[in-house]
């Protein structure tokens, strides 16, 4: 992945401003609610690892992984003493190479759309597809949905996710508006549940680079 320096230079500055240092309300709301898939679960780009240990129960077991080692010394250490420590795990590596031995039923997107390269759209979603394993759900935290200059976080429109992932099969089951929003964010975040085929179909063709 790309700047992968970047990143690490970030987290090791301590200069990380998307870090709720909290879990995302959306998903202590889902947590909460039951209305999330059990199984495995995968959050890339998962910093700190609150939604990681925020997910985790004996019903699904959560992996973090991070591009930045510091990131992951750091939830590491953060949440070694967790009641639910047994249920999630953290690892340093690049989502795009990334070959774990087994694929999961739930995936969570939030600020890793946003931080990578738009023209690395159609890979992410092709990854997506590859690590999901079939009728599995990928949870994207749309955001910034608004006109912004500079980058990243690059502008996000629901259009961007639909490009990529509906070729490949995936069925947008909901698209709203993130009512729990953290404040600096209200009215620029959209929460999509995007479901993939139950059976594979080697005839969908990839998104077209954006």
């Amino acid at each position: 992945m790309e700047n992968g320096g970047h990143w690490e230079k970030c987290w090791e500055a301590g200069d990380t401003p998307w870090d709720l240092g909290t879990p995302t309300p959306i998903i202590a709301h889902l947590v909460k609610t039951g209305s999330l898939p059990n199984g495995r679960a995968l959050v890339p780009g998962c910093g700190t690892g609150y939604d990681v240990v925020e997910m985790a129960s004996p019903d699904r077991y959560v992996v973090g992984l991070d591009l930045s080692k510091t990131a992951v010394e750091r939830s590491t250490k953060l949440f070694a003493s967790s009641p639910n420590a047994k249920h999630f795990s953290f690892l340093a590596g690049d989502f795009f190479t990334w070959e774990p031995a087994e694929k999961f039923d739930l995936i969570f997107d939030y600020t890793f759309f946003c931080a990578i390269e738009p023209s690395m759209r159609p890979q992410w979603a092709e990854k997506m597809d590859k690590l999901l394993n079939p009728g599995g759900e990928l949870l994207t935290l749309m955001c910034p949905l608004n006109d912004i200059s500079g980058n990243p976080p690059y502008q996000s429109a629901v259009a961007d996710y639909e490009k990529c992932l509906i070729p490949l099969g995936f069925e947008a089951t909901s698209i709203v508006d993130n009512e729990l929003s953290v404040p600096s964010r209200k009215g620029n975040e959209k929460v999509g549940r995007w479901k993939k085929p139950s059976t594979l179909n080697s005839t969908l063709a990839p998104c077209d680079d954006v």
